[in-house]
């Protein structure tokens, strides 16, 4: 036994580990050679948010909040889901995503369930070259001897997976669900062990707008390797169907604890009839007031164009009026 922890003794000196950036599926969210974890609630989106991300990497094109002009090469994606069928749920989806599903491939678990260490995982990353992989939910992929709840227990599982990741430079996604805590930070909503959270690199929440039932939000709650990106929204309606709403004001801890985005503009707007009672004040000023009062920029602005506020230009400087 000694003589076998001898032979594994190996000192690493860092003048002779060779740096290297990280590169990304979809930056600062998704990165390469790493795990990522999309979590929420049951019924928020999470499945169709990933499968209309799918379908944008499977043709190539821009995803959201990306430079239109930004060149993408299609990719093939692994999805693996353990809840859904895939003739009468993923499949329909995936169409009305517009997906290339000649570039959608599933491991066949109608057999043998797949495992997040199954061999079949690794083959089927070489063959087809996926970058996208993604298994929904973590839970049914931890493999039948584990418990989620053990950190001891899965932290050897999430280390092989994130050496797959690596090996092969693809992007593995793990969707959860989260439980009924009332803490709103997700570090604790999430299922299972803490060490879920811990590994993964990314950490993106979906969540559902308190005062807009189709509209759908996500979140950036841990960036380890990017500073975090801004909320992004997504809209769910039975007869418009699926729609990118663009970039949304709102933090995780708020998305969490059910706070809108309407009352912030609400509080916005109660700020701005304050500040321009007596009169015209400067745009600069009143940036800097709201700054004070934790109001952010996007928010003043669309409470600004909410209460059909002009804006003069006196000299080089622009005024707000009432």
């Amino acid at each position: 036994m000694e003589e076998k922890r001898e032979k594994n003794y190996r000192l690493i000196n860092m003048e002779d580990v060779q740096a290297r950036e990280v590169s990304w599926l979809w930056y600062p969210y998704i990165p390469y050679g790493k795990l990522t974890i999309v979590q929420g609630d049951p019924g928020e989106g999470k499945t169709t948010f990933i499968l209309h991300l799918a379908a944008l990497l499977t043709k190539g094109e821009p995803l959201p909040n990306e430079e239109v002009d930004v060149q993408r090469e299609p990719v093939n994606v692994i999805y693996q889901n353990a809840e859904d069928s895939l003739e009468d749920t993923i499949k329909p989806r995936l169409l009305e995503a517009g997906a290339d599903c000649n570039r959608v491939l599933v491991i066949d678990e109608s057999v043998d369930c797949l495992s997040m260490t199954d061999e079949r995982l690794v083959r089927a990353i070489r063959e087809t070259g996926a970058k996208m992989v993604v298994l929904d939910p973590i839970q049914a992929y931890l493999g039948a001897d584990v418990d989620m709840h053990r950190a001891n227990e899965i932290r050897p599982v999430l280390k092989q997976l994130g050496n797959i990741a690596e090996e092969y430079g693809c992007a593995i996604i793990l969707i959860g669900h989260m439980n009924k805590a009332s803490s709103s930070k997700s570090t604790y909503r999430g299922l299972g062990s803490i060490d879920f959270q811990a590994t993964a690199r990314s950490v993106l929440v979906v969540g559902r707008i308190k005062d807009d039932t189709t509209l759908r939000v996500i979140a950036h709650d841990k960036s380890s390797l990017a500073p975090e990106g801004t909320s992004i929204a997504f809209r769910m309606d039975k007869e418009k169907g699926f729609t990118w709403e663009g970039v949304y004001d709102i933090t995780v801890e708020e998305l969490l604890s059910g706070e809108s985005r309407g009352q912030k503009t609400k509080d916005a707007k109660s700020f701005l009839a304050e500040i321009l009672a007596e009169g015209q004040m400067s745009c600069n000023e009143i940036t800097e007031a709201a700054r004070e009062r934790g109001i952010k920029k996007k928010t003043l602005w669309n409470a600004k164009k909410e209460m059909s506020i002009d804006s003069v230009k006196v000299g080089s400087q622009w005024y707000w009026t009432l």
